[in-house]
């Protein structure tokens, strides 16, 4: 059953330079119970996408142009800031990127938790207070009767991070969004979190949606992949497909990058160049200008999203010949 289906989305900011696009024409969907990976560089729209799905973009300076965002049947678009707040907790759940930012530094953690049971959940003080300590335990915090009246300050990264999880999961919500949950994180404390998310998808059988640009995150968490460039997807597929038969430059570019145990190569390969600024955008295909297959078709007009094989889709007008390659 699919629980979000995104569709022909614009999110457009005013800038000093004029009118951007920071998603433009973004579609896809999660099923219930599935993990769907969005990976790019920063400035892609990965983040931007999540907070249109949330209502949560400042507005202004940020508008949505265009397109649909349905959840469990219902268009999110259309809902007022009062409808969107009943979403958010036992609908959607977020975990943000940088937690010390998030919570609020002076009241405890268990306020914070507690204050999320008590807008969504007609119970009281100590049933509020039983279930924060209940979540804390969940997600791995040891003595969380003494660590819920702790403040942010005095707990370490890896702890606040699931801290941001308990708060995110502590009203059962039927999608978590997950935006680079393990940035900052040392690589062990990164593994604990990956692997208590998918723990916890399977115990609240709900849909993830992660963010990050750590291809070894989606290697390990996802089941499909979502690749965006300069506020477009140029790739989908089934997290095997994209990973052993990958079609876009960009995508092999990513995977090429990335340093293997098996490699003895002096330097690792990179993508040259940077992501063009949103209102500089290059014509045709934006990913062009970094390419190592472009020609000069390639700047002529933006590329579909056209079917590869089953369930993969690729935005390259060289495709074919990529895919024989």
């Amino acid at each position: 059953m699919t629980i979000l289906a995104v569709k022909n989305l614009r999110v457009m900011f005013k800038t000093e330079h004029g009118e951007i696009a920071a998603v433009d024409d973004v579609s896809f969907d999660l099923k219930q119970g599935e993990v769907l990976g969005i990976v790019g560089e920063s400035g892609s729209g990965k983040s931007v996408s999540a907070l249109a799905v949330m209502g949560l973009l400042p507005k202004p300076p940020a508008r949505i142009a265009q397109g649909e965002v349905w959840f469990e049947g219902e268009n999110l678009l259309h809902y007022t800031d009062r409808d969107m707040r009943r979403i958010r907790g036992p609908g959607i759940g977020m975990v943000f990127q940088e937690p010390m930012t998030s919570l609020n530094p002076v009241f405890t953690i268990g306020d914070q938790l507690m204050e999320t049971v008590r807008v969504h959940q007609k119970v009281g003080p100590k049933a509020q207070r039983d279930r924060a300590i209940e979540m804390l335990a969940r997600v791995g915090i040891a003595m969380p009767e003494r660590r819920i009246d702790d403040y942010p300050h005095q707990l370490s990264g890896g702890m606040r991070q699931r801290v941001m999880i308990a708060m995110a999961l502590i009203c059962n919500p039927r999608l978590l969004i997950a935006d680079e949950p393990t940035t900052a994180l040392d690589v062990t404390i990164q593994q604990q979190i990956l692997e208590l998310l998918l723990d916890l998808r399977d115990e609240f059988k709900m849909a993830i949606m992660i963010i990050t640009h750590n291809m070894g995150v989606v290697a390990e968490m996802a089941d499909r992949v979502i690749v965006m460039y300069a506020g477009k997807i140029v790739e989908q597929a089934p997290v095997n497909e994209l990973f052993a038969r990958p079609v876009h430059p960009y995508t092999r570019g990513l995977l090429d990058s990335i340093p293997s145990l098996d490699d003895d190569r002096d330097r690792l390969k990179t993508i040259p160049g940077t992501l063009p600024r949103p209102w500089a955008l290059p014509p045709g295909c934006r990913f062009q200008p970094r390419c190592a297959f472009r020609v000069d078709a390639c700047a002529a007009a933006v590329p579909p999203l056209v079917s590869v094989r089953a369930e993969h889709e690729s935005a390259c007008i060289r495709q074919d010949e990529l895919v024989a390659s």
